[in-house]
């Protein structure tokens, strides 16, 4: 199920709506209007890159130098 933002037309609120299929009609969850417009949103992806992954200063180990963490 997509998580959609949406802004009201008529206060301004912004929020988010986890939306089941078929579901089009969505109401401002402040003021209650059927007036609400669905914003383009960004996604992030989290996870490790390469760079994380080598040995040294990368923040993973804390050591003093590159090649030297478990030291």
């Amino acid at each position: 199920m997509p998580i959609f933002e949406y802004r009201c037309q008529d206060c301004g609120t912004k929020f988010e709506r986890i939306v089941t299929s078929g579901e089009d009609k969505q109401s401002c969850k402040r003021c209650g209007s059927e007036h609400v417009d669905r914003l383009l949103s960004v996604f992030a992806v989290v996870g490790a890159s390469d760079s994380a992954r080598e040995p040294g200063p990368c923040g993973a180990c804390g050591a003093a130098r590159r090649g030297v963490c478990g030291e």
